[in-house]
């Protein structure tokens, strides 16, 4: 367990930090309200809309989760010139996130999530996209922010959502101007692109993900293959997360950490992996050792899961949870009753 001076110093550091965020920005668009009767068009819901919520969502949600550290952070990506648009650029201003590096495209919609909501039960959700590759002058005019906004930076995430910002030519000109500059770098993979983050600091995929990329089931009991597959995929380290069961850190050299889940109580697992790759890059910037910031970030994600719906978690939050799981192992330590 890292020691409470060392979790203390990271967390510190954070504030001096400064981390660029570069991938599919997402809008989430909650409408809440009241179902009391069946349409007489459709054996469907009427639901009456009395509230309308907006949300950061994908990238976005990850640079307000290293907002929420006390680094500064930007956000490089692409969304459309319309109304969605406007709303994201207003959250992001609220979450005290730099937009300099988002650009508004005519050709293409802010891409959105709407969740119709009644009495607690999401009834629908509505997604409006565009998830073809963006075409090779948007591609350029991002790579160009990309490496301004990484100029001063002191860590990169690169969050791929499969909605056509991070292609090939993208993610290698990311990783490339990281690597030049010696910071580090996460990449939190889709299926599309898997293979295509090479040299990365540490590379999240979740089990599912790294299944289907390689086509087989991956057998945490024998998990001997999992050093190859960091060779395969060419990363320095991979942080491999499971869900209820925690997460795995696999090292260049073979070595293997497993990380139990520490969830108090799950409520809503969504956004967990966009918190890990969050705190995890910025543990990094502020100077954690890979299985330090592994660590974190699995206190970060165990906060996460308690929380309804997308949310943030913060430093003081995690704080907190180490030092109540501390205080336990103490306890533990001297034979007390847990």
């Amino acid at each position: 367990m890292i020691s409470r001076d060392r979790v203390s110093a990271i967390l510190g550091g954070m504030r001096q930090r400064r981390v660029v965020v570069v991938g599919d920005a997402m809008l989430d668009i909650y409408m809440l309200g009241e179902a009391d009767r069946i349409s007489p068009e459709a054996p469907v819901p009427v639901v009456t809309v009395r509230e309308r919520r907006y949300a950061l969502g994908g990238a976005a949600n990850v640079a307000a989760n290293v907002a929420a550290t006390g680094a500064r952070v930007s956000l490089v990506a692409a969304i459309g010139d319309d109304r969605r648009g406007e709303h994201l650029r207003a959250e992001m201003a609220a979450a005290g996130i730099g937009d300099e590096g988002v650009l508004a495209l005519a050709d293409r919609p802010t891409t959105s999530k709407t969740r119709v909501v009644a009495r607690g039960q999401q009834m629908v959700r509505i997604d409006e996209e565009e998830d073809g590759a963006l075409d090779e002058g948007a591609q350029e005019r991002l790579i160009a922010a990309a490496r301004g906004a990484l100029a001063d930076a002191d860590a990169v995430l690169v969050e791929d959502y499969n909605k056509g910002v991070l292609t090939p030519v993208v993610i290698e000109a990311v990783l490339d101007t990281a690597k030049a500059r010696g910071i580090p770098s996460v990449a939190d993979p889709k299926f599309r692109n898997f293979f295509a983050f090479r040299g990365c600091t540490l590379f999240k995929p979740n089990r599912r993900e790294l299944e289907a990329a390689l086509g087989a089931a991956v057998d945490l009991e024998h998990a001997d293959a999992l050093p190859q597959t960091i060779e395969r995929l060419d990363v320095q380290n991979m942080l491999l997360t499971l869900g209820p069961y925690g997460m795995v850190l696999v090292a260049r050299d073979g070595a293997l950490t497993r990380i139990p889940a520490v969830a108090r109580e799950v409520y809503d697992v969504s956004g967990a992996g966009d918190t890990v790759t969050a705190w995890a890059g910025t543990a990094l910037a502020a100077g954690a050792s890979v299985p330090e910031a592994a660590e974190l970030a699995n206190y970060a994600a165990g906060i996460e899961v308690g929380k309804s719906g997308v949310a943030v978690v913060t430093r003081e939050e995690l704080l907190e949870e180490y030092e109540r799981r501390f205080d336990r192992a103490a306890m533990f330590r001297r034979g007390g009753v847990l």
